[in-house]
């Protein structure tokens, strides 16, 4: 229990001489934006993810079967979007990935404008999802979640990667004791599930007794939150910056 306390204290709060610095309670602010995100599109955009592709492909494979509620376009767009977005993450960590901080600053901030834009869109709609709504909507999230997807990977904190939770949970089961392995981080890997959980659930509730909009209004203040703190603390110099 101790060491399971240890991990969740260094992954929310990190020592200043820890290998990735301010990277994973960061990283966890993301993890909780994509449980948001992914809240809102499911809910509100009609059965369909705009940050966990894995879903995208099972439900493309249920439309192209007629199964109803489903829609291959939809899929097919939110596909196409984060892969845009991953494109451009990947650009962007291909210039900046030699310091961590700039490379996270700038990704984020570049999130920051698809985000601000997806919350003028909903805003919009006001309570009328049409097609006219919808279709941008998946675009400009899809992009970002996938620009957040191929920053997380260039940073490459193990088991943060903000959007995709099965391996993850795997290595609880896989990398512990009573596997046979040397440990399995339960804690970090505990506090990043919980909170892409608590996201999701924020999300639900908002969407559901409040309005739609307000998850993604959320998801930009973290977003911004993330992309002004990490122009704050990654110095040049910092230790943890370097890739």
């Amino acid at each position: 229990m101790s060491t399971f306390l240890a991990e969740v204290r260094e992954t929310l709060i990190p020592e200043r001489n820890s290998k990735h610095g301010p990277l994973p309670p960061l990283l966890l602010a993301m993890t909780l934006l994509t449980g948001l995100v992914d809240a809102f599109s499911f809910l509100v955009l009609g059965h369909v993810f705009v940050a966990n592709m894995t879903g995208n492909v099972v439900f493309l494979g249920f439309a192209l079967v007629g199964v109803p509620g489903f829609s291959i376009v939809a899929s097919v767009v939110a596909l196409a979007s984060f892969w845009s977005g991953a494109l451009v993450g990947g650009k962007v960590g291909s210039r900046l990935g030699e310091h961590r901080g700039r490379l996270l600053s700038t990704a984020a901030s570049i999130q920051v404008v698809f985000l601000a834009a997806s919350v003028v869109l909903a805003a919009l709609s006001r309570d009328s999802m049409t097609t006219g709504f919808r279709y941008p909507l998946i675009v400009v999230l899809g992009i970002a979640m996938g620009i957040q997807n191929a920053t997380a990977r260039k940073l490459a904190v193990p088991d943060m990667t903000t959007t995709v939770l099965t391996l993850t949970i795997t290595g609880t089961a896989a990398d512990s004791s009573l596997a046979g392995g040397k440990g399995s981080l339960a804690g970090r890997r505990f506090i990043v599930v919980a909170t892409m959980l608590v996201g999701a659930l924020i999300g639900a509730a908002l969407i559901i007794h409040v309005h739609f909009v307000y998850p993604l209004v959320i998801a930009l203040i973290v977003m911004v939150i993330v992309a002004t703190a990490t122009r704050l603390v990654g110095k040049p110099d910092s230790p943890w910056a370097r890739a």
